[in-house]
């Protein structure tokens, strides 16, 4: 009897349809990692945009340093996307992705990890996320009017894995197989199920177009623009020092909702400046319309000239949520005496950040104490919940401390490094092997310790001199060397350097660009971006973690244990970092408002009435 009840029951599951026992499928406009997207599907435009701002008039901006090539993708090469404060203005050479929000392309300003459709109208993805289909618009265009359609996104993925930057192939590394099911429908599976954040990176896909680039080289270095899909396009190019955008009349995508209210200047002109000062006196002068101010100092004294005071030039410091960078002194683990973390820390101890603040700063930042900064990613606390439980199988390998007190490091009174703290890095010091002996800092065959640290910014060579200083009176010996951008760049590519200047951008939504900036994987891939050369099986452990996260909670315990795990390493010595944009600008520039996550200055607009 019992033979024949289980039998019936196989029988009506093999009846019942195959659509209700396969994993659930998802259809939206929009993808949150977590949760729902703020915006629903019938939604009109973003919270923070006039969507009756008025078109027209000429911008004119700054550009930081100068460029090489207009290929952003590449190795080889400086384009204007990878200058400071570029992606800011909401121009680019950059092509139009599947989706944007959470990528570089057009960030979400009010939300931290989501993404809405723009060359894809929808997605569609199982419950497991193990795979992911993108439906594209049919009226999405290149400037040239040709279609954007699933062979021109699989041709870029194949394209961006094969022939760009090394970031591209760890950032697809998880993909299986792509599957053209029609003319404007394309299928990514996933090596791996639970992969949400893998379709973020996948919406963030520049589509190319294959007609373009078939019979081009990709690889290398070019003044001649590619060809686009976005409201923009490059006219005018004078090599390294200006670049003209124009808006491009009946650009396809101009009414959608998430566009509403954004790109409302017709021309953008891009002036490139090597040196700071010089671009800032121009600013003055009324050669350039935008002004991102980073130096601490010409904030608190610069703006005492006539334009300030008669209101044509308006200064702002506006608050962001956006978590900060993680700006570093790097090591270069892969040489000595770097190897050894007791000679890190020793000499981490030794940067005076309190007298750089008040002497150089005018007191104007905060201390970096995580990679993270200005997030609720940065392990503040003890280890505690999921994050205690990521890091507890890995005690023996981790320091002791990182279980029993949150991570700190010396503070001065700004007037100098005191002796105990000295004293304490020469004990560190003989943990590494060195000793102090004669005024020089020596290891066991007598040897100084030596070594360089390489910029391409004059202006840090200020900052590091003061810890010159400090290190000369344990008997160190520091060399400070400035090369131009092309050399740096070189040297940088092939981890030719001891200790490095360093930024790693960090956005809302932490994960994949955490494997290329620290995983054991990406150490002696040329070009990575993995400076320090971890090599830590406990810092890739956590992540894989991090990239297995399926909820906000596990997201955050997962970055705060990789977070603590890379601050007890001693890779860096950490900067600082400000919670606000220090901005100014001529006063007939108009908002609607500035959200906490972007400054998106692509919604901005001109009113010459004012």
């Amino acid at each position: 009897m019992t033979f024949k009840r289980n039998s019936l029951f196989i029988l009506i599951l093999l009846m019942l349809p195959w659509a209700w026992v396969q994993a659930a499928v998802y259809k939206q406009h929009g993808y949150a990692l977590y949760g729902q997207p703020r915006y629903t599907a019938d939604f009109e435009h973003l919270d923070y945009v006039n969507p009756d701002a008025p078109e027209g008039g000429t911008l004119r901006v700054m550009g930081s340093g100068t460029f090489d090539t207009v290929n952003p993708y590449t190795l080889k090469g400086t384009s204007p996307a990878n200058t400071g404060n570029f992606l800011h203005y909401g121009i680019s050479e950059l092509n139009e992705p599947l989706m944007v929000g959470s990528g570089a392309y057009d960030p979400s300003g009010d939300e931290p990890y989501s993404a809405y459709g723009l060359i894809a109208e929808s997605l569609e993805f199982s419950d497991d996320r193990s795979w992911v289909v993108f439906n594209l618009r049919p009226e999405a265009r290149f400037h040239d009017g040709q279609p954007i359609t699933a062979a021109d996104v699989e041709f870029t993925y194949r394209l961006l894995k094969r022939e760009a930057h090394p970031n591209y192939r760890s950032m697809l590394q998880d993909v299986k197989r792509v599957d053209i099911l029609g003319k404007h429908r394309i299928r990514f599976v996933f090596s791996r199920s639970d992969n949400p954040l893998l379709i973020l990176r996948l919406g963030e896909l520049p589509v190319m177009p294959e007609h373009h680039w078939r019979d081009r080289e990709f690889s290398s270095t070019t003044y001649e623009p590619g060809l686009n899909s976005g409201p923009y396009r490059i006219t005018h190019i004078e090599p390294g020092r200006r670049l003209v955008f124009e808006r491009v009349k009946n650009y396809w995508g101009e009414d959608l909702p998430i566009n509403r209210g954004k790109y409302n200047v017709d021309r953008m002109e891009v002036e490139f400046y090597r040196d700071n000062s010089v671009a800032f006196e121009a600013f003055k002068a009324g050669e350039f319309d935008i002004y991102f101010d980073h130096k601490s100092s010409n904030w608190a004294t610069g703006y005492d000239f006539p334009a300030v005071r008669t209101g044509e030039v308006v200064k702002r410091a506006v608050p962001h949520s956006i978590p900060s960078a993680t700006q570093a002194l790097f090591f270069n683990t892969r040489r000595a005496p770097f190897d050894q973390r007791a000679a890190r820390e020793a000499l981490g101890m030794l940067f005076d950040f309190e007298w750089s603040n008040r002497v150089l700063f005018y007191d104007a930042y905060e201390r970096s104490l995580s990679y993270f900064p200005n997030s609720p990613f940065a392990a503040t606390d003890l280890p505690a919940g999921q994050e205690f439980l990521y890091l507890q199988p890995y005690r023996e390998q981790l320091p002791d401390g990182l279980f029993r007190q949150p991570f700190s490091l010396p503070q001065t009174d700004g007037r100098g490094i005191p002796r105990k703290t000295q004293r304490a890095a020469v004990e560190r010091f003989a943990e590494a092997g060195y000793t102090l002996k004669n005024g020089e800092m020596r290891d066991e065959r007598g040897r100084q310790l030596s070594f360089e640290v390489l910029l391409v910014n004059p202006s840090l060579e200020r900052i590091v001199q003061p810890y010159r200083a400090n290190l000369a009176r344990l008997g160190i010996d520091m060399q400070i060397r400035t090369v131009d951008r092309a050399q740096y760049r070189a040297r940088l590519d092939q981890f030719d350097y001891d200790m490095i200047f360093a930024t790693l951008p960090q956005g809302l939504s932490p994960g994949m660009e955490q494997h290329a900036y620290f995983h054991s994987s990406q150490r002696d891939v040329r070009g990575s971006r993995n400076y320090a050369g971890i090599d830590d099986p406990v810092v890739d452990r956590m992540i894989e973690h991090l990239l297995a996260a399926s909820t906000r909670e596990q997201q955050i315990a997962a970055t705060r244990a990789l977070d603590r795990v890379l601050l007890w390493g001693h890779y860096t010595i950490p900067n600082w970092y400000i919670d606000y944009h220090r901005i100014a600008h001529r006063h007939w520039l108009e908002s609607a408002a500035t959200p906490p996550y972007s400054l998106s200055i692509r919604s901005w607009w001109i009113d010459r009435t004012r």
